[in-house]
């Protein structure tokens, strides 16, 4: 039994970040921050809001967008420290390699596999769903056959919009990270802006009378609405997985991490701000309560442009998401746990080029032809396993003595690590009962492949 909880020794970590298979570090601070906020940021900001404050917070959402943001800010500071203790690629899989053994490691990544896989083709999935519909405005119609998953009943074969944005992006990140992170900087800046823009001619449309009752369905509402828009967070974690493509890791992951995490939560609170005082709560249980406030105060001029930041930013989440799920692969391919190709890096570009192909395939394969609806839970099921295991991870890594670590301290240790430890458990539970059966069978699936071919091949077996 003690060979599928042996260990990954630090500083092998850290010295095996040289050789042939090196990345290429070219990211600061801000390059991470643009990284998370581009990952954060999707179209859930023209939406939750609305839905959730109709619903269930009123114009307290703004507190329910506060709370959600301190739990994620409990993980996000248990990524930073462990990102600048140990700078290497694999984010929370590498840091359960550490602290609890290559099986718990193995079920991580096997988790944010499925995270960032279903991540991008759900979201190219919306995002092709926009797409249409903006070229609609135009006059210019894509085929009904070529706009939706296989369902010949209802006249579709393949989303074609889907699959094309899923192959131009990865195209893109095979040609280096610094070239991407440069595109991801002009899209995060167009998303901003759009949002800013709602923003700034909102504000004069704002009746303070609307934010009264400022609490309509008490506190209870308040922390029903949090656990809903917790998810719109989720996302900052792909910052970690671009350890080993930082400069000055120990200071620029925290500030990449924590600042997204920060600047999400600016733009979160101010949109629902003015969006509760443009319309009364009570009419904003609609499908695009963003563009339902602009048609209320006649600034119609503004949905086009709207429906562009929407587009924009799904993109950029494309863009992170596939970027975090070749960074993983890099990393379960050096480690042997899954093919040795995956580890190959180009020697021009100096990315992982084979496995980004072989992640867009099969991703745009899903995002082409499945219906992906019932499954975009398991995102965020991958997701808060990845945070419980790197947040109870802090006290055995605060342990372990091997570790010299002059960066990032969670604050209040170890209660923050274990409060974030029960907010993560907490929300696992909150997941309907397909998410689990769908995530058992995934597991299933992770099981066979690692006893099969992981273990076997594992890096460690040549000790």
């Amino acid at each position: 039994m003690s060979k599928f909880f042996r260990k990954k020794n630090v500083d092998e970590l850290l010295s095996n970040k040289s050789g042939s298979g090196q990345l290429k570090k070219t990211l600061g601070g801000f390059d991470l921050m643009m990284l998370g906020v581009g990952a954060i940021v999707g179209t859930g900001i023209f939406i939750l809001p609305g839905t959730v404050a109709a619903i269930h917070s009123g114009p307290a959402i703004i507190f329910s967008f506060i709370i959600a943001a301190f739990v994620c800010a409990l993980a996000a500071m248990c990524y930073s420290e462990f990102s600048s203790a140990v700078p290497v690629t694999g984010s929370a899989y590498t840091y359960g390699y550490i602290v609890f053994g290559e099986l718990i490691a193995w079920f991580v990544g096997w988790a944010l596999v499925l995270e960032y896989g279903l991540a991008v083709a759900s979201v190219a999935t919306g995002w092709s769903a926009y797409f249409v519909s903006l070229l609609e405005g135009f006059n210019i119609i894509i085929p009904q056959a070529l706009s939706g998953p296989f369902n010949p009943s209802e006249g579709t074969f393949v989303n074609l919009p889907a699959v094309l944005i899923i192959l131009i992006i990865s195209w893109l990140l095979t040609r280096g990270v610094q070239e991407t992170t440069r595109i991801n900087k002009i899209m995060v800046f167009v998303k901003v802006g759009v949002i800013l823009l709602f923003i700034v001619v909102g504000v004069f449309f704002v009746k303070p009378g609307n934010w009264q009752p400022f609490m309509p369905f008490g506190f209870d509402g308040v922390i029903t609405g949090a656990a809903l828009v917790f998810f719109a967070y989720l996302g900052f974690d792909a910052v970690s997985s671009a350890a080993e493509e930082v400069k000055n890791p120990q200071r620029n992951l925290p500030i990449g991490i924590i600042g997204s995490l920060l600047v999400c939560t600016l733009l979160y609170v101010a949109v629902s701000l003015v969006l509760t005082g443009v319309v009364p709560y009570t009419n904003l249980n609609v499908s695009n309560p963003v563009s339902y406030a602009l048609q209320v105060i006649n600034q119609d001029w503004i949905a086009g442009i709207i429906s562009l930041g929407a587009v924009t930013g799904m993109m950029t989440v494309i863009l992170v998401m596939i970027f975090g799920g070749t960074r993983l692969l890099y990393a379960l391919g050096r480690d042997g746990l899954l093919p040795k190709f995956l580890y190959d890096i180009h020697p021009k570009y100096k990315t992982p080029v084979k496995n980004t192909w072989v992640f867009a395939i099969i991703v745009a394969f899903c995002a082409g032809l499945v219906p992906l609806g019932a499954l975009a839970e398991l995102v965020n099921m991958g997701t808060l396993i990845a945070f419980t295991i790197v947040s109870i991870g802090i006290v055995f890594l605060r342990k372990n003595k091997e570790i010299q670590s002059g960066g990032f301290k969670v604050p209040l240790f170890p209660v923050l690590p274990i409060i974030s430890f029960i907010a993560c458990i907490f929300m696992i539970t909150q997941l309907s009962v397909h998410t689990w059966i769908a995530c058992g069978i995934w597991f299933i699936i992770g099981i066979v492949i690692y006893f099969v071919y992981g273990q076997k091949h594992s890096k460690l077996n040549q000790k």
